[in-house]
């Protein structure tokens, strides 16, 4: 890394709010009052955001350029309103099962408007927040489309911010990603459908077929089906849940059975043919399935049309920005993170990843993020949480490894709760005496797994070995007590093991 730049601070902006009214926009236009900055990023999202509110704290002249609203997917088509729609599930669940606490309630129904409203509510505060920090940090935010042009020019077009050129000491492409959609499957909003339309559905189908069991096509299924949609997911791989631990994914199949989610594995898709009602799926070698709705969900591709000409910015076949280790881009000066580089599409190391940049900014010197080892949450019921290595990637990568695994239906906790589907399993390194060593990898599926990940998360990050995190104490009854007795089993000894 080059000598960081001298920084300059002219932070006088001025904000005015043009109203929602009129489109899908931010509600907070900027103007700014001169063209060079410290830092320009081009893409509003949580990678982008979270650049521009960390390096504003750390005393850098920063503009950020979005096209449509701060807070990209995440907040407005993604994270967070399907977590919305995730939690509804949950509570429809909890009134339909009363009974068995010995509450007695009439069987629930659906307002799927009342619960649009609620989801929105949520988004404008959170949006509303986020506008509120990236003003208090006098963040200069220029609505439109950026591209970037040779010697770090940025020209914004399209937007309530009218015609903008500006430069920065560094640009930051943090551009974001697309719902994939598949040949034959063409989104008409009526039978079929990706991850962003279906946030907004009004109606609820009656049967639906999922294309991809990733984690989002997972995350659909399982609302879809817990709100009393018959659900069928179809999946081209081998297994749904690709990159997930096999005792995992086994344990959220035989959760989904029990929902009645039909999961077909091993089967491409060729098209739909639609009638009055419902459409036909085809797929595999002659499978047909009528469905009232069809939600394509098998990934996302980068977006990564922010170049002009003269950039120096090279991108994959794929359509990714070529980066290093340090998210540094083929032209000087230019970084790119979040979901149009090929590391995990996650916000959260979105976030990383701008922490880390703005510390190179600064001079400083952070340490690479190592990819394998972040943590990952799909919110499905049961929900599913992971960090490190699973089983088969450990000995592939040359380790001899013992593993342990402990089941919910033994958790006492779980037990009260009423959900008891799922594991904790623990991957360490194998000692001489077949005890475990080093954790490499941590795999819960259960309830309310992704907020018990934490401290296997850190085992795995820090590096710890089995006797370090068996010696902390446990509360009991509680669900992380699990996540104790599975690693206290790798010492030889256990208790209910």
């Amino acid at each position: 890394m080059s000598e960081a730049p001298t920084w300059s601070h002219d932070t006088s902006v001025w904000f005015r709010d043009p109203g929602r009214a009129d489109r899908l926009s931010p509600t907070l236009e900027v103007v700014p009052t001169a063209e060079n900055f410290d830092l320009v990023v081009i893409g509003g999202g949580p990678a982008g955001y979270a650049t521009a509110l960390y390096g504003a704290s750390a005393g850098l002249n920063i503009a950020i350029i979005e096209k449509q609203k701060v807070g990209g997917t995440c907040l407005h088509v993604g994270c967070i309103p399907a977590k919305e729609l995730l939690e509804t599930a949950a509570v429809f669940r909890t009134v339909r099962d009363a009974s068995e606490f010995g509450v007695n309630a009439s069987p629930p129904t659906l307002d799927l408007q009342v619960t649009q409203q609620r989801k929105q509510r949520v988004i404008d505060q959170l949006f509303d927040g986020l506008v509120g920090l990236l003003k208090g940090r006098k963040v200069t935010v220029i609505d439109g489309f950026g591209t970037l042009h040779a010697d770090h020019v940025v020209r914004v077009s399209g937007g309530l911010s009218g015609e903008v050129e500006l430069t920065g000491a560094v640009v930051v492409l943090a551009t974001g990603s697309v719902p994939r959609t598949i040949t034959g499957f063409e989104v008409d909003g009526r039978f079929v459908v990706t991850s962003d339309e279906i946030l907004s559905l009004t109606d609820l189908p009656a049967t639906a077929a999922v294309i991809g069991g990733g984690a989002i096509g997972c995350e659909f299924a399982s609302m879809l089906a817990d709100l009393g949609t018959k659900v069928t997911i179809l999946e081209a791989l081998p297994k749904i849940l690709p990159g997930c631990d096999a005792d995992a994914t086994k344990a959220v199949e035989r959760a989904f059975k029990k929902k009645g989610i039909d999961v077909i594995t091993g089967v491409p898709v060729h098209g739909h043919d639609p009638g009055e009602n419902t459409t036909a799926v085809r797929y595999g070698d002659n499978g047909s399935l009528d469905v009232e709705l069809v939600c394509v969900s098998v990934g996302r591709s980068p977006l990564t049309d922010a170049l002009g000409d003269g950039t120096g910015v090279e991108r994959t076949e794929r359509g990714h920005y070529v980066v290093d280790e340090y998210c540094r881009t083929t032209a000087e000066g230019v970084y790119a993170i979040g979901d149009c580089i090929a590391t995990p599409a996650l916000a959260h190391v979105g976030f990383a990843e701008a922490i880390f940049i703005v510390q190179q900014i600064l001079g400083e010197s952070p340490t690479p993020i190592d990819y394998g080892k972040v943590p990952w949450a799909i919110y499905c019921n049961p929900e599913v949480a992971f960090a490190g290595y699973t089983e088969e990637a450990a000995i592939k990568a040359g380790f001899e490894v013992v593993t342990a695994k402990h089941r919910f239906m033994g958790n006492g906790r779980a037990m009260i709760l009423g959900e008891t589907e799922g594991l904790v399993k623990v991957i360490a390194e194998k000692r001489a005496d077949g005890t475990g060593g080093r954790v490499l990898g941590i795999h819960l599926v259960g309830p309310w797994v992704t907020e018990q990940l934490g401290q296997g998360y850190l085992a795995v990050n820090w590096e710890a070995t089995v006797d370090e995190i068996a010696a902390f104490i446990q509360p009991h009854p509680s669900l992380s007590e699990l996540f104790g007795e599975t690693v206290l089993s790798l010492t030889g000894r256990s208790l209910h093991g």
